[in-house]
């Protein structure tokens, strides 16, 4: 049987040694705890949180929204994207920016710092004020630019970092219902 944890990380085999992993419980500061573990030769699976970049991004007084082409849903979202070796922070998102809208960013500031527990991650989320004409990256498929007043937040995520920034410009937040997934189709090509 395959643990949970096991199917979310991706990880089957241990990288040293090909060995299948295992859910096994060790002691570690802080008491026992249970891992991805190699029980040939030992090496442990951490699988700490991943850091995102993310940002609410600012053209000409408006919110910039987009949406993801892999999204199944008619979502639209803040800007992200992972952060890469040998940047900082701040340089991950003015390039994420940069690459998924080819906008330019004149100005930026951390918002905070927000756990993404579903898919294991930690948001680093920033406020950038953005000039240029928007041209979205193939990975992207449409974008809205919304007044503040305008836009909801998800209850997760990236849509608690943009509440926190609308209260901090005297908006309070809506939130709205997460949607269902649209189900996928059989082999039949019908969905159920």
């Amino acid at each position: 049987m395959v643990a949970a944890p096991l199917l979310a990380t991706g990880f089957r085999y241990c990288p040293a040694c090909a060995t299948a992993l295992a859910l096994l419980s060790e002691a570690e500061d802080g008491g026992a705890k249970e891992r991805l573990r190699c029980p040939a030769c030992g090496f442990t699976h951490w699988n700490n949180p991943t850091p995102v970049l993310a940002a609410v991004v600012e053209l000409d007084g408006r919110v910039l929204l987009a949406r993801n082409a892999a999204w199944q849903t008619r979502m639209f979202g803040l800007i992200t994207g992972f952060m890469e070796a040998g940047e900082t922070p701040e340089e991950g998102i003015r390039r994420e920016i940069a690459e998924e809208t080819s906008l330019e960013v004149s100005a930026l500031r951390l918002l905070g710092v927000h756990a993404f527990q579903r898919m294991n991650q930690v948001l680093i989320t920033y406020h950038a004020v953005a000039h240029g004409t928007v041209k979205l990256s193939p990975e992207l498929v449409e974008y809205k630019l919304l007044a503040p007043g305008q836009v909801k937040c998800w209850p997760a995520g990236t849509g608690l970092a943009l509440a926190d920034w609308l209260r901090s410009r005297g908006v309070e937040p809506v939130f709205m219902d997460m949607p269902a997934p649209e189900p996928e189709p059989g082999p039949d090509g019908r969905t159920t």
